[in-house]
C-alpha cells in the first residue's frame, strides 16, 4: 500500500518570492552555480592603496620527478589587493604558492624553473632564511607553538637578532602583530595562556600575528580556513581584506564563496595550467575560457 497522503492547511495563500535581477553575465544572466544561488554574496570594497607588484612570476614551472605540478606560469602578486588561486584538487595551487618562498626545494624530488622576483631581485639569490621572513605562510592547519600566546607571536622576534631581547622589549611589537591580526582585545587579559587552549579560529589568528610579526612584505595563506566553523571563517575572511593594504596577500581555497568574497584577481589552474587571470568579477561572472565558466558554474571541481 502507499503511504497515507498528508495534507498541511495553511491560513493564508503562500507569497511566491521573485528570482533575483539578472546578474552582469555575458547572456544576462549570472554564471550559474555558486553565485547564482547568492547575488549579494561579494563583500564591495576597495583598497585605499594604489596596488604595487611585490613578487612575480615569468613562466614558472614545477615538476616532481617526471610529472609536471606547474606548467609556464607567469602572474603578479601586488600589495594593496589579493590573489586568489583556484581550481580542483591536484591542478598546482599549493605548489605555485609553496615555490613562492621556496618551500619546494624540501621535496627532494622537485625541479623549478623559469623566474621568480620579490621586488625585482630573483629570490634563487635571496638568503632562503630571510626570503622566508619576508614572503611569510600561514598553513591549512593552524599551528601554533606549545608555548604562550606572547611567546608564540615573540619567537619570530627573537629570531631575528643575535641577541634575544627581554619580554618589557618586544611587548608594543608583541601587542601590534596581536592588533593587526585582530586578536589582541580577545588575549589581551592573559597574554601568558598557553595558546593551544585558544580557539581554532583564534589559533589560526595567532599564527597570522606570528608571521605580521616579523613585518612581511607578502603573506602566504593554504587554506586558511578549511578547518574553521563559519564564525571563525568570517573573521578571518575581514582581517585579510583589512591585510592587504599592508601586505601584498597570495591566498589558495577551495571555497569559490570565499575568492569571491576576498580577491581583487582571480587565477584558476587546471592540470598545472593556468587557465585564466583577471579580476575577481571577470573571473565569476564574464570568465572567457570555458572551462572556468564550467568550473564556477559548478560543472566539475
Amino acid at each position: 500500500m502507499p503511504p497515507p497522503i498528508k495534507r498541511i492547511v495553511v491560513d493564508r495563500e503562500p507569497r511566491v518570492v521573485d528570482p533575483p535581477p539578472p546578474g552582469p553575465g555575458g547572456n544576462g544572466t549570472a554564471t550559474p552555480g555558486v553565485l547564482a544561488h547568492s547575488p549579494t554574496l561579494r563583500r564591495r570594497h576597495s583598497s585605499a592603496v594604489a596596488a604595487v607588484e611585490r613578487m612575480a612570476m615569468r613562466e614558472l614551472s614545477i615538476a616532481y620527478g617526471e610529472k609536471v605540478a606547474v606548467n609556464s606560469v607567469s602572474l603578479p602578486v601586488r600589495q594593496g589587493e589579493v590573489l586568489a588561486l583556484i581550481g580542483p584538487s591536484g591542478c598546482g595551487k599549493t605548489t605555485l604558492l609553496r615555490s613562492l618562498n621556496r618551500l619546494t626545494e624540501l621535496t627532494p624530488t622537485a625541479r623549478r624553473w623559469g623566474q621568480i622576483t620579490l621586488d625585482g631581485e630573483d629570490v634563487d639569490r635571496v638568503e632562503v632564511t630571510h626570503l622566508r621572513r619576508r614572503v611569510s605562510m600561514v598553513f591549512q592547519q593552524p599551528n601554533p607553538f606549545p608555548m604562550s600566546v606572547f611567546d608564540n607571536v615573540a619567537y619570530a622576534l627573537r629570531e631575528q637578532g643575535a641577541r634575544k631581547p627581554k619580554r618589557p622589549a618586544l611587548a608594543p611589537a608583541v601587542q601590534d602583530a596581536l592588533e593587526r591580526a585582530g586578536l589582541h582585545s580577545e588575549v589581551a587579559d592573559d597574554l601568558d595562556r598557553q595558546a593551544l587552549r585558544l580557539s581554532g579560529g583564534q589559533q589560526q589568528r595567532l599564527c597570522i600575528a606570528r608571521s605580521l610579526a616579523a613585518n612581511p612584505d607578502v603573506l602566504l595563506l593554504d587554506e586558511p580556513c578549511s578547518a574553521l566553523d563559519p564564525i571563525s571563517t568570517e573573521v578571518i575572511e575581514q582581517l585579510i581584506v583589512r591585510l592587504r593594504e599592508q601586505v601584498a596577500i597570495v591566498i589558495v581555497t577551495h571555497n569559490l564563496q570565499q575568492a569571491y568574497r576576498v580577491a581583487d584577481h582571480v587565477a584558476f589552474m587546471y592540470l598545472g595550467d593556468l587557465v585564466e587571470y583577471g579580476p575577481v568579477e571577470q573571473i565569476f561572472h564574464r570568465p572567457a575560457a570555458k572551462r572556468t565558466k564550467d568550473y564556477v558554474g559548478g560543472a566539475f571541481g
